[in-house]
């Protein structure tokens, strides 16, 4: 039906069934809904919940039969003896007390926990559940902006974009990234704690809101800046600040001073500044020092990082589990074309659109709060502290872009109205742009249901990603292709001869093909070039079996204590994983390097008893002859 001279605004919600019913706006702010809500079903909520949850649900169905992928998963999951053992009193002691995977996140362990405890092992439920938590997460999303802005229509268009666009796709399919869906559920159950809270400030509303708030942090610490999410809102929608902006006349919400609204904030400030200490205690063994990324490249990969976010979000292409930094000073590179023009568009975006909307604030204060929402939620993972390699992370996203969101459908429903739109335009458009991102996120989803294709198509949309060239090198091993992955592991040392990833396979690789001192230089790279104490331990333990089969039991027993030192623990792993393969597969070379670690262990009957095992396999075997020897006319010095 066509748009008349006077649009009327969309019907506010009741009272009864709202966290915060809309408040009047300025009248030059005033904008009709993109779709006008005379049609009946625009106005049933659950209606509009129901299609988000069918939808999204369609969408994200395949992965119920995809596996777990080689990136974190066995760590989170599949490998991790705590999580698969269930809801026990150990694992929760564990949840509280570990920092496996650089993060303090308890809540994350429990939920993954949970679904061991109820589906076992199978990947397919662990899928489904962070499946379910992201279309929680979409209905959520639009009852909180229906509820605050009183805009149905304009609040479904943005959960709809938020639940079906491929950005997302990431946080909902990676099982070990469930603690991005798991986080902002909670920072969801905060928001909507809130704006109780504000219809009538008490203590107990306060407190309700304050430990969602802190079981977002137990998922996730991303959501370090829900105070300041919360004074965006009170400028808008929520028009709490007293003297600054006009108090609403439909649903009124006491005003304070913004001292008074600051004040407000401060133990969840206290909270943010915990989680954020604990965060960094927890992470020192994956922060980038500046001795290997300064400030400078950092400063421009997060300019250019700005820029990267909103184009994919209206360019919705090239999305990849791993993006290497634009700007990594590695041996010989050259910053891209792609790279610097990236970081003048995010000077030209951070400068020119926050002083369009800021000029705004009256008219459209619905602009500046979404720009700073989009600004602020990315700042803790924008890179100024760099975790990990990447460059960005498509999962990042996840919070900041429904500022993005909220900015394109207001300025599309001000647009609409302008042209003078007919409603059957306005649905076709909002349908065709949905209908896109379908598509686009049913390819995404796609690329997940394999280690090898996901991997395979980050190279393919990246330049110069050493770390998905390691994992496609690693693929091809596990799929026999063992001289072919060889190749792209040596590609990634090329790249950047400090990839610790890399070296370690290739002193592996060498080390088996009797190539010892090339092994070597190997793993000198590692143990130098990484803080990771599985690689670290690996390559002590490797270097230990190489000096001693060199006959060099000096450096032997050196490597051996370095490794200990590291963790004793994982060295003891890597002793008893080789006894095992010695078990199953018998070789002469395997009984070797058993006797070495069991001579540096002290155990000189079984260091004895393997050499000469090794013997009776490869009589020709010189070294087991010395390492035999060795034994008869050294003492041997256990290690401590």
């Amino acid at each position: 039906m066509p748009v008349t001279a006077k649009p009327k605004r969309e019907k506010a919600i009741t009272s009864d069934s709202a966290v915060i019913k809309p408040r009047s706006m300025p009248k030059a702010a005033v904008v009709p809904p993109i779709l006008p809500t005379s049609i009946v079903w625009w106005k049933t909520r659950w209606f509009a919940c129901l299609a988000l949850l069918l939808v999204t649900a369609a969408v994200y169905s395949p992965v119920r039969h995809y596996p777990f992928t080689d990136y974190d998963d066995d760590g989170y999951v599949a490998k991790n003896k705590h999580v698969q053992d269930g809801l026990t009193r150990d694992t929760l002691v564990w949840s509280f007390t570990t920092t496996e995977q650089a993060n303090w996140h308890p809540l994350t362990w429990l939920s993954h926990a949970l679904d061991c405890e109820m589906f076992g092992p199978n990947p397919g439920p662990h899928h489904i559940t962070s499946v379910a938590f992201h279309i929680t997460n979409a209905v959520l999303l639009f009852l909180l902006l229906d509820a605050i802005t009183g805009f149905r229509a304009r609040s479904l268009l943005v959960a709809a974009l938020f639940a079906l666009h491929p950005f997302n796709v990431d946080s909902v399919v990676w099982i070990a990234e469930r603690k991005n869906v798991l986080s902002t559920f909670f920072f969801f159950l905060s928001l909507g704690a809130y704006g109780w809270y504000a219809r009538k400030p008490n203590w107990q509303r306060y407190l309700l809101m304050f430990l969602m708030f802190v079981a977002s942090l137990l998922a996730k610490p991303m959501m370090v800046t829900f105070p300041f999410v919360l004074l965006l809102l009170d400028f808008w929608p929520m028009r709490r600040v007293k003297n600054w902006i006009s108090p609403s006349t439909d649903n009124p919400v006491p005003q304070f001073s913004a001292g008074r609204l600051l004040l407000e904030k401060l133990p969840l400030m206290v909270i943010s500044a915990a989680s954020s200490v604990v965060t960094m205690i927890a992470q020192q063994g994956v922060i980038q020092p500046l001795q290997v990324l300064s400030w400078e490249p950092r400063l421009e990969n997060v300019i250019a990082s700005y820029a990267l976010y909103l184009g994919k979000a209206f360019w919705p292409f090239g999305f990849a589990v791993h993006y290497p930094n634009l700007f990594d000073p590695l041996p010989g590179n050259v910053v891209s074309g792609k790279g610097w023009l990236a970081f003048l568009a995010g000077m030209l975006l951070l400068v020119g659109v926050t002083t369009l909307v800021c000029r705004q604030h009256r008219t459209r204060p619905q602009l500046p709060v979404a720009w700073f929402w989009y600004l602020g939620t990315l700042v803790p993972v924008i890179g100024i502290i760099q975790v990990g390699i990447q460059g960005m992370a498509d999962r990042y996203a996840y919070v900041p872009l429904i500022g993005v969101f909220v900015i394109a459908v207001w300025c599309a429903a001000e647009l609409a109205n302008a042209l003078n739109l007919s409603v059957r335009w306005r649905i076709t458009s909002a349908t065709l742009i949905l209908g896109i991102l379908v598509f686009l996120t049913v390819r995404q989803v796609g690329y997940w249901r394999s280690s090898f294709d996901l991997w395979t198509h980050a190279m393919a949309v990246t330049e110069n990603n050493i770390r998905a060239i390691d994992h496609v090198g690693a693929q091809l091993v596990q799929l026999n292709r063992g001289e072919e992955g060889m190749e792209y592991f040596r590609r990634a040392a090329r790249l950047d001869p400090n990839d610790a990833d890399s070296h370690l396979v290739l002193g592996a690789y060498d080390q088996d093909a009797g190539r010892l001192h090339e092994a070597i230089r190997d793993y000198q790279v590692v143990v130098h070039g990484t803080n990771d104490p599985v690689a670290v331990v690996s390559s002590y333990v490797n270097l230990t079996m190489i000096f001693g089969e060199l006959g060099d039991f000096g450096r032997a027993h050196e490597a051996f204590n370095r490794a200990q030192l590291k963790s004793s623990e994982l060295t003891q792993d890597r002793f008893t994983e080789l006894g095992d393969m010695v078990a199953e597969y018998a070789s002469d070379e395997g009984f070797v390097r058993l006797g070495i670690l069991a001579e540096q262990y002290g155990n000189v009957a079984g260091a004895r008893a393997a050499y000469r095992r090794a013997l009776q396999m490869n009589p020709q075997r010189k070294d087991a002859m010395a390492l035999l020897e060795h034994l008869n006319t050294v003492a041997v010095q256990t290690p401590q």
